[in-house]
C-alpha cells in the first residue's frame, strides 16, 4: 500500500511538473544518517543473497521523488534501403548503472523505477559498466574490434549484433594536471553527496605522486580556492582542505567553471593530463543553469586541452541532463556515485585509466551491405547520434576513450534471406579519432560478415542481452514484447557468471527487483 501511494505521488508530481513547464524537480532531501549509510558497503561478503544486492534487505525503502532528465526518444528501426549509414559518437558513461542500482537498493519495484527514472536510464551506460575480457589490441593497433551476431532473444524477427571495441593499455607515466570542482552549496549537505565525497577522496590520494599537481575550487554563491598547485605527494594536506569542506548557500556553477579552467591553464602540463573533475548534483541554479547553455560554454573551453569529467552525487534534486551535458561537452567521463564501493572503484580503479586520453573525438559509423541487411536498430546512443556527414568533419565534436576503455555497442539486425549465403562482408565499421593533442583525425576500417554469426553465442552475448533488456523494460521500450523480469533472472542463472562480483551483483539485483514488487 505504501508504494501504491508513493508511486501515485510520483505521477501527480509529474503530471503538475508538466503542465507548470517547470523545469526543476521536486526536492526531497535525504537525512544524514539514512539508507544511503547502509549502501557505503555493497559487497560485505559477496556470500548469497547480500553479496548479489550488495546489501541486507531494507524493510523501509528510502523515498526518492523524481527528478529531472532530458527527453529520450528511442531508436527505430531503418531500412537500409533508405539509409544504410550509421554514425554515431563513442561513450563510455557508467552514470545509468550506477543509478538503477541506487533505486533498486532503495527498495523501488519496477513500476516505481519507471516512473521515477525511466528516461536516466541509457542503455549504452548500463551496458559499458561491466567488463567483458575483450582482446587487447597488438602493438601497432590502438583498438582492437570484436564482433558477434546471433538470436535476438526478445525479437524472433531479428539478429542481435553485439560490437566490441578495446583500446590500448600503455603506461600510465603521464603527470596529472586535476583540478577539482565541487559543489558545495545547499543541495550539496548531506551523507551521500558531500559526505560521500568526502569519503572518495581517501581512495584518490592513494594514486597520487609526487609530481601530480592538485587543486581544488568550490562553489555555491561564490568560488573559492580551496587548495591551488598542491604536489599529490602531500596527502594529508590535499585530505585536509577536503575535510574542512561545508555546504551552504546557492549553486553558482558558471563561477566555479570559469575559476576551474583559469587554473587548470594556469598549472597545464604540456604532454600531461590535464583535467577538471566536478563533482555535483548538477543543480546548477545560478548562473549557467541548463543544459543549452551549457553546451554553449564548455566547448569554448575544451579547446585549451583541459578535459572535464563528471562526478554525480545524490538524491531528490538531481540534474542528470545537465551533469551528462557537462561530461560530453567538455571530452570527459559521467559517473554517478551511488556508494562508498562505488567511489572506490571510480577514484580507486577507473579514475586514472580515464584521466589518460588515448583517442578524442572518437566515432563509428557502420555500412550495411543492404544485400546482407533489410534493416537495423541502433539500442542505445540516442543522444550520440551523428549525421553521416560528421563522421569525416574533424569540427563535429565526440566521444574520448582513455586507456584500457572498452565500448561495446548493440544493433539488432534483420538479415535478407540470401545474408548466410553471401561470402561478401555484411557491414563495415569505420573509426575514426584524434590523438589527445591533434586536431586532425585518423580512421581505421574493419569488415565484418558471416563469420561473426553464430548459433550459440558466448555467456558475454547473453549477459549483454539481460542487461538489454532490462533497460528497455525501464524506458518502457516499443521493441521489448513478452520479456518479464523473471525472464531475465532465468537467463542470468543459467549463466557462468565465475568470480566478476560486478555481474554477479547485477544478477543479485534483478532478484531484489522482484522482490521488491511483492
Amino acid at each position: 500500500m505504501k508504494k501504491s501511494i508513493i508511486a501515485l505521488i510520483l505521477v501527480l508530481t509529474t503530471l503538475f511538473t508538466l503542465v507548470a513547464c517547470s523545469s526543476k524537480g521536486t526536492s526531497m532531501e535525504m537525512n544524514d544518517g539514512g539508507n544511503f549509510d547502509t549502501l557505503g558497503n555493497l559487497y560485505p561478503s559477496m556470500n548469497g543473497d547480500e553479496a548479489e544486492t550488495g546489501e541486507s534487505a531494507e524493510e523501509n525503502a528510502t523515498e526518492i521523488p523524481a527528478e529531472d532528465y532530458g527527453k529520450f526518444i528511442e531508436n527505430s528501426f531503418i531500412s537500409t534501403e533508405v539509409e544504410n549509414v550509421s554514425t554515431f559518437a563513442a561513450d563510455v558513461d557508467t552514470a545509468s548503472y550506477s543509478y538503477f542500482r541506487r533505486l533498486v537498493n532503495a527498495g523501488y519495484d519496477i513500476d516505481e523505477l519507471i516512473a521515477t527514472a525511466g528516461n536516466s536510464i541509457r542503455t549504452e551506460e548500463m551496458i559499458n559498466y561491466f567488463d567483458y575480457g575483450y582482446e587487447s589490441p597488438s602493438n601497432d593497433e590502438l583498438f582492437s574490434t570484436q564482433m558477434q551476431i546471433a538470436a535476438c532473444p526478445w525479437n524472433e524477427e531479428a539478429q542481435l549484433l553485439v560490437l566490441g571495441l578495446q583500446a590500448k593499455e600503455i603506461e600510465l607515466a603521464a603527470k596529472n594536471n586535476l583540478v577539482f570542482l565541487i559543489d558545495v552549496s545547499g543541495s550539496m549537505n548531506s551523507s551521500d553527496k558531500l559526505g560521500l565525497l568526502k569519503t572518495a577522496f581517501t581512495h584518490l590520494t592513494d594514486k597520487l605522486g609526487e609530481d601530480d599537481v592538485i587543486s581544488i575550487v568550490t562553489y555555491s554563491g561564490n568560488e573559492k580556492v580551496a587548495l591551488k598547485g598542491c604536489s599529490g605527494a602531500k596527502k594529508e594536506k590535499i585530505l585536509d582542505a577536503v575535510k574542512d569542506l561545508e555546504a551552504k548557500g546557492s549553486t553558482n556553477g558558471e563561477a566555479g567553471l570559469q575559476k576551474a579552467y583559469q587554473i587548470a591553464e594556469e598549472y597545464f602540463i604540456e604532454g600531461g593530463n590535464n583535467r577538471i573533475i566536478m563533482a555535483s548534483d548538477g543543480d546548477l541554479n545560478v548562473g549557467i543553469s541548463s543544459a543549452e547553455e551549457l553546451e554553449k560554454y564548455i566547448p569554448d573551453k575544451r579547446e585549451s586541452g583541459v578535459f572535464l569529467s563528471v562526478l554525480g552525487f545524490g538524491t531528490g534534486n538531481y540534474k542528470d541532463d545537465n551533469m551528462e551535458t557537462l561530461a560530453n561537452c567538455g571530452n570527459g567521463v559521467y559517473y554517478y556515485i551511488d556508494s562508498e564501493t562505488e567511489a572506490e572503484k571510480v577514484f580507486g580503479e577507473d579514475l586514472f585509466s580515464t584521466l589518460y586520453t588515448i583517442a578524442k573525438d572518437v566515432k563509428l559509423q557502420l555500412t550495411f551491405d543492404k544485400s546482407a541487411i533489410s534493416k537495423y536498430r541502433l539500442v542505445g546512443y540516442e543522444n550520440r547520434l551523428l549525421n553521416k556527414e560528421d563522421f569525416k568533419d574533424d569540427t563535429k565534436d565526440a566521444g574520448e576513450l582513455g586507456a584500457g576503455h572498452s565500448l561495446t555497442v548493440c544493433y539488432e539486425i534483420v538479415l535478407t534471406e540470401t545474408a548466410l549465403e553471401s561470402e561478401n562482408a555484411w557491414m563495415t565499421l569505420g573509426v575514426r579519432y584524434k590523438a589527445p593533442d591533434g586536431e586532425k583525425s585518423e580512421e581505421n576500417n574493419y569488415s565484418f560478415g558471416k563469420e561473426a554469426h553464430t548459433d550459440a553465442p558466448n555467456d558475454n552475448f547473453k549477459f549483454i542481452c539481460a542487461v538489454v533488456e532490462t533497460s528497455m523494460i525501464i524506458h518502457k521500450s516499443d521493441y521489448i514484447k513478452g520479456v518479464e523480469l523473471e525472464d531475465i533472472k532465468a537467463e542470468l542463472d543459467a549463466l557462468s557468471l565465475g568470480s566478476d562480483e560486478y555481474k554477479v551483483q547485477f544478477r543479485g539485483l534483478i532478484g531484489k527487483l522482484i522482490g521488491n514488487g511483492k
